[in-house]
Protein backbone atom coordinates (compact mmCIF):
# COMPACT_ATOMS: atom_id res chain seq x y z
CA UNK A 1 0.00 0.00 0.00
CA UNK A 2 1.22 3.56 -0.30
CA UNK A 3 2.19 6.34 2.17
CA UNK A 4 -1.14 7.50 3.72
CA UNK A 5 -1.05 10.98 5.45
CA UNK A 6 -3.02 10.68 8.79
CA UNK A 7 -1.69 14.05 10.13
CA UNK A 8 -0.26 16.83 9.03
CA UNK A 9 3.33 15.24 8.09
CA UNK A 10 2.83 12.27 9.73
CA UNK A 11 2.15 9.08 7.46
CA UNK A 12 1.77 5.35 7.59
CA UNK A 13 2.39 2.35 5.61
CA UNK A 14 0.91 -0.89 5.72
CA UNK A 15 2.94 -3.92 4.75
CA UNK A 16 1.52 -6.96 3.34
CA UNK A 17 4.00 -9.05 5.62
CA UNK A 18 2.31 -9.91 8.84
CA UNK A 19 -0.07 -6.72 7.87
CA UNK A 20 1.63 -4.23 9.79
CA UNK A 21 1.75 -0.52 10.65
CA UNK A 22 5.02 1.66 10.18
CA UNK A 23 4.90 4.81 10.98
CA UNK A 24 7.03 8.33 9.68
CA UNK A 25 6.66 11.88 11.43
CA UNK A 26 8.48 14.68 9.56
CA UNK A 27 9.48 17.62 10.92
CA UNK A 28 12.02 20.23 9.08
CA UNK A 29 15.09 18.37 8.02
CA UNK A 30 14.24 15.36 10.49
CA UNK A 31 12.53 12.13 10.04
CA UNK A 32 11.23 10.07 12.79
CA UNK A 33 10.59 6.51 11.94
CA UNK A 34 7.79 4.09 13.68
CA UNK A 35 9.43 0.20 13.90
CA UNK A 36 11.63 -1.05 11.37
CA UNK A 37 9.95 -4.65 10.48
CA UNK A 38 11.83 -8.11 10.60
CA UNK A 39 14.84 -8.26 8.53
CA UNK A 40 17.47 -5.62 7.51
CA UNK A 41 15.84 -6.47 3.70
CA UNK A 42 12.30 -5.29 5.00
CA UNK A 43 13.93 -2.24 6.71
CA UNK A 44 15.79 -1.63 3.45
CA UNK A 45 12.23 -1.33 1.70
CA UNK A 46 11.09 1.26 4.01
CA UNK A 47 14.09 3.20 3.54
CA UNK A 48 13.77 3.55 -0.70
CA UNK A 49 10.00 3.62 -0.50
CA UNK A 50 10.61 6.98 2.17
CA UNK A 51 12.52 8.32 -0.92
CA UNK A 52 8.17 8.92 -2.02
CA UNK A 53 8.17 11.22 1.25
CA UNK A 54 11.43 12.94 2.01
CA UNK A 55 15.27 12.87 0.60
CA UNK A 56 16.18 13.48 4.61
CA UNK A 57 17.50 10.54 6.14
CA UNK A 58 16.05 8.54 9.00
CA UNK A 59 17.45 10.58 12.22
CA UNK A 60 15.46 9.25 15.01
CA UNK A 61 13.75 5.69 15.26
CA UNK A 62 11.34 4.62 17.78
CA UNK A 63 10.53 0.91 18.73
CA UNK A 64 7.12 0.16 19.75
CA UNK A 65 8.56 -2.71 21.70
CA UNK A 66 11.07 -5.21 21.19
CA UNK A 67 9.71 -8.29 19.45
CA UNK A 68 11.55 -9.11 16.27
CA UNK A 69 8.83 -7.73 13.30
CA UNK A 70 8.97 -4.18 15.40
CA UNK A 71 13.13 -4.01 15.41
CA UNK A 72 14.79 -6.35 14.03
CA UNK A 73 15.81 -3.76 10.81
CA UNK A 74 16.80 -1.25 13.52
CA UNK A 75 21.18 -1.53 12.35
CA UNK A 76 20.00 0.04 8.69
CA UNK A 77 18.85 3.22 10.20
CA UNK A 78 22.37 4.10 11.62
CA UNK A 79 23.60 6.23 12.64
CA UNK A 80 19.74 7.43 13.52
CA UNK A 81 19.52 7.55 17.33
CA UNK A 82 17.34 4.74 18.75
CA UNK A 83 14.51 5.10 21.19
CA UNK A 84 12.49 2.48 23.66
CA UNK A 85 11.24 1.51 26.61
CA UNK A 86 14.52 0.14 29.17
CA UNK A 87 12.80 -3.12 29.56
CA UNK A 88 12.67 -3.32 25.92
CA UNK A 89 16.02 -2.41 25.25
CA UNK A 90 17.28 -5.04 27.77
CA UNK A 91 14.98 -7.97 26.10
CA UNK A 92 16.17 -7.35 22.94
CA UNK A 93 19.76 -7.29 23.71
CA UNK A 94 19.23 -10.51 26.04
CA UNK A 95 16.79 -12.51 24.00
CA UNK A 96 17.03 -11.15 20.50
CA UNK A 97 19.96 -13.39 19.23
CA UNK A 98 17.94 -16.39 20.41
CA UNK A 99 15.26 -15.17 18.63
CA UNK A 100 16.75 -15.04 15.46
CA UNK A 101 17.15 -18.46 14.84
CA UNK A 102 13.44 -19.44 16.10
CA UNK A 103 12.17 -17.26 13.75
CA UNK A 104 14.25 -18.56 10.98
CA UNK A 105 12.83 -22.38 12.08
CA UNK A 106 8.98 -20.81 12.22
CA UNK A 107 9.29 -18.44 8.92
CA UNK A 108 11.58 -20.26 6.81
CA UNK A 109 10.64 -17.71 3.93
CA UNK A 110 12.40 -15.04 5.49
CA UNK A 111 14.86 -17.43 7.52
CA UNK A 112 18.21 -16.21 4.93
CA UNK A 113 16.92 -12.63 5.53
CA UNK A 114 16.67 -12.91 9.49
CA UNK A 115 20.03 -14.49 10.02
CA UNK A 116 21.53 -11.37 8.56
CA UNK A 117 19.87 -9.19 11.57
CA UNK A 118 22.49 -7.12 13.69
CA UNK A 119 20.79 -7.25 17.17
CA UNK A 120 20.83 -3.51 17.44
CA UNK A 121 18.88 -2.13 21.10
CA UNK A 122 17.69 1.38 21.90
CA UNK A 123 20.51 3.10 23.22
CA UNK A 124 18.09 6.31 24.36
CA UNK A 125 15.97 4.58 26.91
CA UNK A 126 13.34 5.84 29.55
CA UNK A 127 11.12 4.73 32.12
CA UNK A 128 7.65 6.23 32.00
CA UNK A 129 8.09 9.43 29.47
CA UNK A 130 10.11 11.49 27.80
CA UNK A 131 9.53 14.41 24.88
CA UNK A 132 11.64 13.93 21.63
CA UNK A 133 12.51 17.17 19.35
CA UNK A 134 11.45 16.37 15.78
CA UNK A 135 12.34 19.35 13.96
CA UNK A 136 10.27 21.79 14.54
CA UNK A 137 7.71 19.65 16.73
CA UNK A 138 7.71 17.20 19.58
CA UNK A 139 6.88 13.58 19.72
CA UNK A 140 5.84 12.33 23.05
CA UNK A 141 6.51 8.87 24.20
CA UNK A 142 4.74 6.72 27.14
CA UNK A 143 4.97 3.85 29.30
CA UNK A 144 1.70 3.00 30.66
CA UNK A 145 2.37 -0.53 32.10
CA UNK A 146 2.57 -3.96 31.23
CA UNK A 147 -0.06 -5.97 28.25
CA UNK A 148 1.71 -6.92 24.90
CA UNK A 149 5.08 -6.93 26.60
CA UNK A 150 6.59 -5.49 29.47
CA UNK A 151 7.85 -2.75 27.71
CA UNK A 152 5.35 -1.54 24.96
CA UNK A 153 4.83 2.20 24.61
CA UNK A 154 2.63 4.62 22.93
CA UNK A 155 3.75 7.50 20.89
CA UNK A 156 1.47 10.46 20.19
CA UNK A 157 2.22 13.51 17.54
CA UNK A 158 0.23 16.29 19.61
CA UNK A 159 -0.01 18.62 16.79
CA UNK A 160 -1.29 15.98 14.44
CA UNK A 161 -3.62 14.63 17.28
CA UNK A 162 -1.92 11.25 16.20
CA UNK A 163 -1.33 8.13 18.27
CA UNK A 164 0.79 4.98 17.46
CA UNK A 165 -0.12 2.31 19.82
CA UNK A 166 2.24 -0.36 18.78
CA UNK A 167 0.64 -3.71 19.71
CA UNK A 168 -1.02 -2.24 22.11
CA UNK A 169 -3.67 -2.45 19.96
CA UNK A 170 -3.67 -5.10 16.79
CA UNK A 171 -6.98 -5.22 14.11
CA UNK A 172 -8.19 -7.97 11.98
CA UNK A 173 -6.25 -10.94 14.22
CA UNK A 174 -5.95 -11.95 17.19
CA UNK A 175 -3.07 -10.46 19.51
CA UNK A 176 0.01 -12.55 19.99
CA UNK A 177 0.18 -13.25 23.74
CA UNK A 178 4.15 -14.81 23.79
CA UNK A 179 5.24 -12.99 26.63
CA UNK A 180 2.04 -11.04 27.53
CA UNK A 181 0.52 -10.04 30.65
CA UNK A 182 -3.15 -10.76 30.08
CA UNK A 183 -4.71 -9.50 33.60
CA UNK A 184 -2.88 -5.65 32.93
CA UNK A 185 -3.45 -5.74 29.13
CA UNK A 186 -6.80 -3.69 29.78
CA UNK A 187 -5.69 -1.44 32.42
CA UNK A 188 -2.88 -0.38 29.94
CA UNK A 189 -5.33 -0.25 27.21
CA UNK A 190 -7.59 2.28 29.42
CA UNK A 191 -4.64 4.66 29.90
CA UNK A 192 -4.70 5.30 26.06
CA UNK A 193 -8.62 6.92 25.82
CA UNK A 194 -7.58 10.33 26.87
CA UNK A 195 -4.99 10.59 23.86
CA UNK A 196 -7.36 8.40 21.40
CA UNK A 197 -8.74 11.70 20.37
CA UNK A 198 -7.66 11.48 16.56
CA UNK A 199 -5.88 8.80 14.56
CA UNK A 200 -5.10 5.45 16.07
CA UNK A 201 -2.71 3.66 14.18
CA UNK A 202 -2.07 -0.29 15.90
CA UNK A 203 0.92 -2.33 15.40
CA UNK A 204 -1.12 -4.73 13.00
CA UNK A 205 -4.15 -4.12 10.67
CA UNK A 206 -6.52 -0.81 9.84
CA UNK A 207 -6.07 2.29 11.76
CA UNK A 208 -9.33 3.33 13.66
CA UNK A 209 -9.97 5.80 16.38
CA UNK A 210 -11.81 6.21 19.76
CA UNK A 211 -14.42 3.69 19.31
CA UNK A 212 -11.56 1.38 18.21
CA UNK A 213 -9.41 1.80 21.06
CA UNK A 214 -12.82 1.21 23.27
CA UNK A 215 -13.53 -2.19 21.64
CA UNK A 216 -10.34 -3.22 22.24
CA UNK A 217 -10.79 -2.41 25.82
CA UNK A 218 -13.81 -3.86 26.13
CA UNK A 219 -12.42 -7.59 24.49
CA UNK A 220 -8.99 -7.46 26.94
CA UNK A 221 -11.80 -7.02 29.95
CA UNK A 222 -13.83 -9.57 28.53
CA UNK A 223 -10.70 -12.21 28.17
CA UNK A 224 -9.21 -11.57 31.77
CA UNK A 225 -12.88 -12.56 33.21
CA UNK A 226 -12.98 -15.35 31.13
CA UNK A 227 -9.66 -15.98 32.61
CA UNK A 228 -11.15 -16.05 36.16
CA UNK A 229 -13.85 -18.03 35.12
CA UNK A 230 -11.27 -20.86 34.48
CA UNK A 231 -9.08 -20.25 37.46
CA UNK A 232 -11.98 -20.58 39.79
CA UNK A 233 -13.09 -23.77 37.98
CA UNK A 234 -16.76 -22.69 36.25
CA UNK A 235 -15.03 -23.03 32.93
CA UNK A 236 -12.45 -24.54 30.56
CA UNK A 237 -10.08 -23.71 28.24
CA UNK A 238 -11.64 -24.54 25.43
CA UNK A 239 -14.82 -23.05 26.30
CA UNK A 240 -12.97 -19.61 27.31
CA UNK A 241 -11.89 -19.83 23.90
CA UNK A 242 -15.18 -20.55 22.30
CA UNK A 243 -15.93 -17.71 24.24
CA UNK A 244 -13.15 -15.50 23.68
CA UNK A 245 -14.23 -11.93 22.46
CA UNK A 246 -11.06 -12.19 20.04
CA UNK A 247 -12.82 -15.25 18.41
CA UNK A 248 -12.06 -19.15 17.98
CA UNK A 249 -8.43 -18.45 16.62
CA UNK A 250 -6.93 -17.15 20.16
CA UNK A 251 -4.40 -18.97 21.59
CA UNK A 252 -4.09 -20.79 24.03
CA UNK A 253 -1.30 -18.94 25.32
CA UNK A 254 -3.87 -16.16 26.11
CA UNK A 255 -4.93 -18.42 28.85
CA UNK A 256 -1.90 -19.92 30.24
CA UNK A 257 -0.52 -16.15 30.76
CA UNK A 258 -3.41 -15.39 32.48
CA UNK A 259 -3.90 -18.51 34.65
CA UNK A 260 -0.39 -18.52 35.61
CA UNK A 261 -0.54 -14.60 36.68
CA UNK A 262 -3.63 -15.59 38.89
CA UNK A 263 -1.44 -17.98 40.35
CA UNK A 264 1.38 -16.16 41.37
CA UNK A 265 3.61 -18.24 39.05
CA UNK A 266 4.06 -15.08 36.63
CA UNK A 267 4.56 -11.94 38.75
Amino acid sequence: MAWQEIGDRVFTRRFQFFDQQIGVVLGGRDVLLVDTRSTPAQAREIAAELRELTREPVSVVVDTHWHFDHSFGNSVFRPATIWGHVRAAEQLLRDGPGMIEEVARELPEIAAEVREVVIDPPERTFEERATIEVGDRVVELSYHGRAHTDGDIAIVIPDADVLFAGDLLEEGAPPSFGDSFPLEWPATVEQLLPRATGAVVPGHGAIGGRAFVEDQLAAFRRLAELAHAVHEGSLDVDAAIAGSPFGPDTPRTAFARALAQLSGELA
